[in-house]
C-alpha cells in the first residue's frame, strides 16, 4: 500500500513539473486586475513557476502582456479546435491541468508550441504599439527596399520578442525539477517550433502615400500575422505530429521518432510521447471529455461533421423554430409595432445511443409592446 501510494505522488507530481512551463496560463484568472508594477506582484496569483517568478521581478513591465498571450492562447486553441473531439477545453483549468495536457501528449504539444508562440507575438507587437518603456519599433530591414517602396512605418519587434519570450516559456524546462528529461526535451523543442511558426509570420506590409490615392510613394514595414494564421500552421504541424522515444544516440540521450528512429527529429515537427485518447468518450485517466452533446454538421466530410463527432454512436438531430420580431416601428405614444418572420433553426448533437430523435421547439414573441 505504501509502495502504492508512493507511486501515485510520483506520478502526480511529475504529471504536474512537466505542466510548469505553461501554469501562466492561469493568470487570465485575475491577471487583469493586478498592477503589475511592484515585485510582490509576482506572487499574488496562481500561475508562475519558480523561474518565471524570478523574470517577473526582473521584468514586470512585460506582465501585461503576459497575461494577454494568457486570455489569447486560451481563446485561440479553443477556436481552432471547436470542430475537433479534443476542442481544448480543459485549458480553463489551468494552473491545473488533466491528463490531456499533462502527459505528454500531442495536444500538449500543440498547447505548448501554441503558447510559445503567442507570448513572444503579444511582446513583440507591445513593442510597436509603444506599450513597453523596454522597446520600440524593430529596426529597419537590413534587404534592400525595392524601386517601388521604401522601408519606414513601425515594424512589430519579433527580435526582442522572441528574446523576452523564449526566456518567460523556456525557463521552467531548464530546470531538472520540471519533470523527466525526456518531458522537458519534448516541451523545449516543442516551445521552439511554435517559434518558428511566429518566425514564419512575418511578412511585409505596405502603406501607400500620394495625391488621390495614386500610391506614388509606399512606405513598408515587417510585420506579424494574426494569431489564428499561425495557431491554423500549428494546428497542421498538430495532425502530422511524430512520436518520439528517449534514448541514447551516441553519447547523450535524445528525441528521436518511435517509428522511424533512422532520422532525427526536424525542427519543424511537433513531437509527443503519450498516445491519446480518441476523446470520444469520457475517461478521467486520459483527461477525455467525450463528444456527447457536442454540436456536429451532419452536411460535413471533414471536422466538425456527425461522422467524426459521434465516433459511430449516432446523433440527436434537434430542430428549433423561433418567431422573431423584425421591421419595428415606434409610435408615438407609446407602444412598438412589429412584423413576424419564422426562423428554423437545426442542429445535431452526438449521442451515446444510435438512434434518431427530433425534438421541436415553438418560441413566441410578443408583437406589441407597450
Amino acid at each position: 500500500m505504501k509502495l502504492h501510494v508512493n507511486l501515485f505522488l510520483w506520478t502526480f507530481i511529475v504529471n504536474t513539473n512537466c505542466c510548469a512551463a505553461i501554469y501562466w496560463l492561469g493568470l487570465t484568472v485575475n491577471g487583469s486586475s493586478v498592477g503589475w508594477n511592484q515585485t510582490h506582484h509576482c506572487k499574488l496569483l496562481d500561475g508562475l513557476a519558480p523561474d518565471q517568478l524570478q523574470l517577473c521581478r526582473r521584468n514586470l513591465e512585460l506582465m501585461h502582456s503576459v497575461v494577454h498571450a494568457a486570455k489569447l492562447t486560451k481563446n485561440t486553441c479553443q477556436k481552432t479546435f471547436g470542430d475537433m473531439r479534443w476542442n481544448c477545453s480543459s485549458v480553463e483549468k489551468a494552473p491545473r491541468f488533466t491528463p490531456d495536457l499533462a502527459k505528454g501528449t500531442r495536444e500538449s504539444a500543440f498547447v505548448f508550441s501554441l503558447a510559445a508562440a503567442i507570448v513572444s507575438h503579444s511582446i513583440a507587437r507591445a513593442c510597436s504599439s509603444g506599450e513597453l518603456p523596454s522597446c520600440s519599433c524593430a529596426p529597419a530591414p537590413a534587404e534592400q527596399a525595392g524601386p517601388d517602396f521604401r522601408w519606414g512605418g513601425c515594424g512589430d519587434n519579433l527580435h526582442y520578442g522572441l528574446q523576452m519570450g523564449s526566456a518567460f516559456s523556456d525557463a521552467p524546462m531548464r530546470n531538472s525539477r520540471s519533470g523527466s528529461q525526456a518531458f522537458r526535451l519534448m516541451h523545449l523543442h516543442n516551445n521552439a517550433v511554435g517559434r518558428q511558426a511566429l518566425i514564419d509570420a512575418l511578412e511585409t506590409k505596405c502603406k501607400c502615400h500620394g495625391v488621390s490615392g495614386s500610391c506614388s510613394v509606399k512606405t513598408c514595414w515587417k510585420g506579424l500575422h494574426d494569431i489564428n494564421h499561425i495557431a491554423t500552421d500549428l494546428k497542421t504541424k498538430y495532425l502530422s505530429a511524430t512520436k518520439v522515444i528517449h534514448r541514447h544516440v551516441g553519447t547523450r540521450k535524445q528525441l528521436v521518432p518511435k517509428e522511424l528512429d533512422v532520422r532525427p527529429v526536424r525542427e519543424s515537427e511537433l513531437v509527443y510521447l503519450v498516445s491519446s485518447s480518441d476523446y470520444c468518450t469520457p475517461n478521467d485517466k486520459y483527461g477525455s471529455l467525450g463528444t456527447q452533446d457536442r454540436q456536429c454538421n451532419k452536411t460535413s466530410s471533414e471536422s466538425g461533421s456527425c461522422n467524426l463527432m459521434c465516433c459511430g454512436r449516432g446523433y440527436n438531430a434537434y430542430t428549433e423554430r423561433i418567431v422573431e420580431r423584425c421591421q419595428c416601428k415606434y409610435h408615438w405614444c407609446c407602444y412598438v409595432t412589429c412584423k413576424r418572420r419564422d426562423v428554423a433553426w437545426y442542429e445535431f448533437l452526438p449521442t451515446n445511443v444510435k438512434q434518431h430523435h427530433i425534438h421541436v421547439t415553438v418560441l413566441l414573441d410578443n408583437v406589441s409592446t407597450d
